[in-house]
């Protein structure tokens, strides 16, 4: 259900960019409105892969969860989101407006996305190496595939953008006059210099300056820039170490086979999970290994049903206290206990052997 939900969202998301860019540019280019299209995809796509990824570093976890520790500083944030809005706003207006700006506003925008191209960069070094080895029971890092397209498309848009403004010039500004004869100067000085970049850079140190001091006054610190990617654990650049992962309780048919009645759920022996002793009965043996037959047809989809799965069981196992409730969930189990030994008497060649050898016995 809730993939399903992630899915609906994403293509909202997409038939509302299409239609609103349709609408401010009847005559857009079917590329360009495909790549910011493809972009804002990203950019869901992206919050989507925060939301598993959302611990600060000096939180315990529980893997099987899926949860994971976020690749940016919780503390520091702050300092990223405002660059980030400076950003956008920066390519929308170049985009929109382009060379019609005044030659001043173009020179902040500038400076903007350059300082954004850089942002985004760190965020791509960042993001591409997750080391989850710390973690027990982690499952890998494939998903941080997620995170990469928004940066690295950001600063394909940003750098094509700023390539655009240089190369249609500026000549407008050449052409406006001001009253005010302060910025009438300076309008004709930038139009003079011809290296708009080269000035939006040095603008951009007073710029810096001042929303340096607003994010002070905000509560963030004079380093939050580095600090938002330092004050993380298993990322790039992280300096922290998380503390050891939460004490997961299994599997939540291990609850229903030592909580049930005896005559129902038939306990067959012992049998060790995760270096503990439990107690197992054919259903869950079959389940463990309808599950270990899937692991070895697809590992990615064995992970993302073994996510959901455990996400969803362990929250179950905790409502299962009791020997009635551990009956009932037997009982309900027992039709997805059949399909699962039909799949594995299909597609196996010795499925008894399979399900026999699930949880090694325990010996005195």
């Amino acid at each position: 259900m809730i993939f399903l939900l992630i899915i609906l969202f994403l293509l909202f998301v997409v038939s509302m960019t299409v239609l609103s860019l349709k609408k401010i540019r009847k005559d857009m280019p079917s590329s360009q409105l495909a790549l910011i299209t493809v972009y804002v995809l990203s950019l869901g796509i992206f919050c989507v892969g925060l939301m598993t990824h959302k611990a600060d570093y000096f939180t315990a976890i529980d893997p099987i969860d899926g949860m994971c520790y976020t690749p940016f500083g919780g503390k520091h944030v702050l300092s990223m989101v405002f660059y980030f809005f400076a950003f956008h706003i920066a390519l929308i207006l170049l985009w929109r407006k382009g060379n019609h700006l005044p030659p001043l506003t173009i020179v902040l925008a500038l400076g903007f996305i350059m300082t954004g191209i850089i942002l985004n960069f760190l965020i791509l070094m960042q993001i591409s190496a997750h080391d989850t080895t710390s973690i027990e029971g982690s499952g890998g890092s494939d998903h941080v595939l997620l995170l990469v397209f928004t940066p690295a498309l950001g600063i394909f848009i940003a750098v094509s953008l700023i390539v655009q403004v240089i190369k249609n010039g500026i000549l407008v500004a050449g052409e406006r006059v001001y009253t005010n004869k302060f910025l009438n100067r300076i309008n004709h000085f930038l139009f003079r210099q011809q290296n708009l970049p080269l000035w939006a850079l040095l603008l951009m140190v007073p710029v810096l300056m001042i929303t340096t001091i607003l994010l002070l006054i905000l509560g963030q610190d004079t380093d939050s820039l580095a600090k938002v990617f330092t004050d993380t654990t298993t990322w790039r650049f992280s300096r922290q170490m998380h503390p050891p992962v939460l004490d997961h309780k299994g599997h939540y048919l291990c609850t229903v086979a030592v909580s049930g009645s005896p005559q129902i759920v038939k306990p067959l022996r012992l049998g060790v999970r995760a270096g503990r002793t439990i107690v197992v009965n054919r259903q869950l043996l079959i389940a463990n290994a309808f599950e270990e037959m899937i692991q070895d047809f697809s590992p990615g989809l064995h992970r993302i049903i073994r996510q959901n799965y455990d996400r969803y069981g362990y929250n179950l196992s905790r409502k299962i206290n009791n020997e009635r409730l551990s009956n009932l969930t037997y009982l309900l189990m027992k039709p997805l206990e059949w399909a699962f030994l039909i799949c594995l008497y299909l597609f196996t060649e010795k499925p008894e052997h399979r399900i026999s050898k699930q949880y090694a016995m325990v010996t005195s």
